[in-house]
């Protein structure tokens, strides 16, 4: 049922238009990184739901932050219950755009560069991010790749003075998406 509301709920953020405007996917994997002196720590989700909208250059994401896999187990609870809160904040959003759109021929299979800008939402404070990517087009997907950084204070993520050394200020941001063309097949098999 979750499911089926959030395939809803994007398809109306991106617009009401034609068929074959809009490709989505709720399998993207998008993963932080996070090098501090005493510790590394990396976590990954595959469980990322997004869409795109190539006629407006609209895109958003929905991650829900329990699906982080960590690889140890305590890093994965301490992130959950101490630092994220994801009982209060369970989910990231981005709502953005494609800036340079116009440069990017979506009927015509190659890899463009692209620019994105939107606001990122995590732990209920939103920010203004720029990214830049690159989205590559096939006749079937478009696989889009990013990588962008954040400030964990800018996101009123408290660090504790005792695991300081252990956590980074700076995380780097991994997004790695495959999405598919929208069409009335999809929208039946999401009910």
């Amino acid at each position: 049922m979750k499911t089926k509301y959030l395939i809803i709920t994007i398809i109306v953020l991106l617009s009401t238009s034609v068929f074959g405007q809009r490709y989505i996917t709720k399998t993207g994997h998008i993963w932080f990184h996070s090098e501090a002196p005493l510790e590394t720590i990396e976590a990954h989700n595959s469980q990322v739901n997004a869409a795109m909208d190539i006629k407006t250059g609209a895109i958003v994401f929905k991650v829900l932050m329990k699906s982080f896999i960590f690889e140890k187990a305590l890093m994965q609870e301490h992130f959950n219950e101490n630092y994220i809160e994801s009982t209060f904040y369970p989910n990231a959003t981005f709502q953005g755009k494609i800036t340079n759109s116009e440069n990017i021929d979506f009927s015509t299979p190659g890899t463009y560069n692209a620019e994105i800008t939107g606001e990122l939402t995590i732990h209920n404070v939103t920010n203004k991010v720029m990214a830049t990517g690159t989205l590559e087009v096939t006749p079937e997907i478009i696989h889009g790749k990013s990588k962008f950084s954040i400030q964990v204070a800018d996101y009123n993520i408290r660090i504790p003075d005792v695991v300081a050394g252990k956590i980074a200020e700076d995380v780097d941001i991994y997004v790695d998406i495959q999405l598919k063309e929208l069409n009335k097949e999809s929208l039946k098999s999401a009910n």
